[in-house]
């Protein structure tokens, strides 16, 4: 007959069911921020790892459940549940520190009397740089951003509006980035979308300048100012799902190492 120890059983069981019903919680969040990402669904995919990390501790409370209920018979199941949950814990604290990262740089600027902010690409950390300057992933939330009817939007509500009444109005970083040119091109202002290139080989430096097209299709969806107002979008984002990852790790961490105690106790009873 087994010696092992039912307090230790049970303890490890409640923590799983406890890891269980947590990783229910961190799908259904990642989930709803996807589902419901500012830019419907131009940046769902970064929120990927919030739900594979989810899914994986859902695996692993499954896996340690598992080993706590029938260790008789499967004795090496909470052997690979502990050494899972510390390379899910390691995995999640690396993500958590690169969420910090790259979330710190980058930012709107504040433009003399206009009442929302300009967005450059170059301030935002290289990783999510590059995240947008891929090709597929920007075709994916370009295609979104016309879908999703942004700029139609922005002209729906200001069409009627003079140059200084809506250069006054708080714009949002996608709206500012994605439907009109940027300040500096020397555009002349018919209504948000639509604008007059009046000598704008003067002004040919910014290559925003030539990417822009009255054409609702193209707007400056091309323009390195939409890329950084999706990602100023994405960084508030993240800024808020990072907090989660840190309540997370130490909710987990807290878990691991009451099961480590849990299960040195069952080791030494059996010894």
């Amino acid at each position: 007959m087994s010696s092992f120890n039912l307090t230790n059983d049970s303890l490890l069981g409640i923590l799983n069911i406890i890891k269980f019903l947590f990783s229910i919680t961190i799908l259904l969040i990642g989930i709803l921020l996807s589902e419901n990402a500012a830019l419907t669904d131009c940046d769902r995919f970064f929120y990927k790892p919030l739900i594979w990390f989810g899914v994986f501790l859902l695996l692993v409370s499954v896996t340690g459940f598992i080993g706590a209920c029938f260790y008789d018979h499967l004795p090496r199941m909470l052997w690979v549940y502990h050494v899972l949950m510390f390379l899910l814990i390691v995995a999640g604290i690396i993500f958590t520190i690169v969420a910090f990262a790259v979330t710190n740089k980058g930012g709107g600027r504040l433009l003399l009397g206009a009442g929302y902010k300009v967005y450059r690409l170059g301030d935002y950390s290289n990783w999510l740089q590059n995240r947008v300057n891929n090709n597929r992933n920007w075709n994916k939330i370009k295609t979104c951003l016309v879908e999703s009817k942004v700029c139609s939007d922005l002209y729906s509500k200001y069409w009627d509006v003079s140059f200084n009444k809506f250069h006054q109005k708080p714009l949002n970083p996608i709206q500012t980035g994605c439907c009109k040119p940027p300040n500096g091109c020397g555009f002349t202002y018919v209504n948000p979308t639509r604008w007059v290139e009046e000598n704008w080989q003067v002004y040919c430096e910014n290559p925003d300048c030539r990417a822009w097209e009255n054409d609702q299709n193209i707007l400056c969806y091309n323009c390195e100012s939409c890329k950084a107002g999706v990602l100023d979008n994405i960084k508030h984002s993240w800024k808020k799902v990072r907090w989660f990852y840190v309540i997370c790790q130490m909710l987990l961490i807290i878990m691991y190492a009451v099961g480590c105690f849990a299960f040195r106790n069952i080791l030494i009873d059996e010894s």
